[in-house]
Formats: C-alpha cells, structure tokens, sequence
C-alpha cells in the first residue's frame, strides 16, 4: 500500500433542464469521490482542470480545494462532492489533478483520469 494515495471515482451526467444546445451551451455535472487509500491522513489543498470541448478547445481551471472545502482525510476516509462545468459543444472531456498534503508535510499529486462529458446525442447504434 502506497503511503501518501487517493482513489478517484467520477461519475458524469448532462444536465439538459440547464442546457441550450440551440445557443450552443451544454451543461454537466460530474460526482466525484475521493477515497484516502494510503497510510497517512492527508487534504486535499487544490484542484487543476483540463477542459476539452469536442472542437479541441482547452479550458484550464485551477484554484483552491473543492466546492469552497478542503477536506482532510483520514485513511480509509471518503469526501463526495458535485460540481459542474459547462462547454459549447454536445460533448467533451475533463481531466486533471489534485494538490494534496500529508498530515506529516510530504506533499503530492492525485491523477483524476479523463472522463467523458456527452449529451447523450452522439450515441452510435449498433
């Protein structure tokens, strides 16, 4: 077991009640649960996040905890949260990272894995 790790699980979902694909807007929101898997207690301290729209266009997002927190972690703890993000285009992806620190100063990087926003529209049938 790692000393200093975090499990990322995100869940999407488009929002189309918060959506105006004629005005080219398309609302999600993403679930995410961070889970401390390592040893030591630690907190999630910031957040950076890479936003691609289906047209290639980069949206870069940084700042401080998450949804106004910066939950500390006990091992074997969990924090959900739900925020959201908007794109001009039916579909696109989200990644990055989280900036954390250990209860004993040791600092490190959380991957958050690239996940799929989509409006559902785009669905191939097989």
């Amino acid at each position: 077991m790692d000393k200093y790790a975090f499990r990322v699980e995100v869940q999407p979902q488009y929002l189309p009640e918060q959506s105006a694909p004629a005005q080219g807007l398309y609302s999600f929101a993403y679930t995410i649960t961070v889970t401390n898997t390592g040893e030591v207690p630690a907190q999630l301290i910031a957040r950076h996040w890479l936003i691609t729209n289906e047209l290639g266009q980069v949206e870069e997002v940084k700042g401080l905890g998450v949804i106004g927190q910066q939950p500390l972690l006990k091992p074997g703890e969990s924090f959900e949260y739900t925020s959201g993000c908007r794109l001009r285009t039916p579909s696109g992806t989200m990644q990055g990272s989280y900036f954390c620190v250990a209860e004993d100063g040791e600092r490190f990087d959380v991957e958050v894995p690239l996940f799929v926003l989509d409006d559902g529209s785009h669905r191939v049938l097989h």
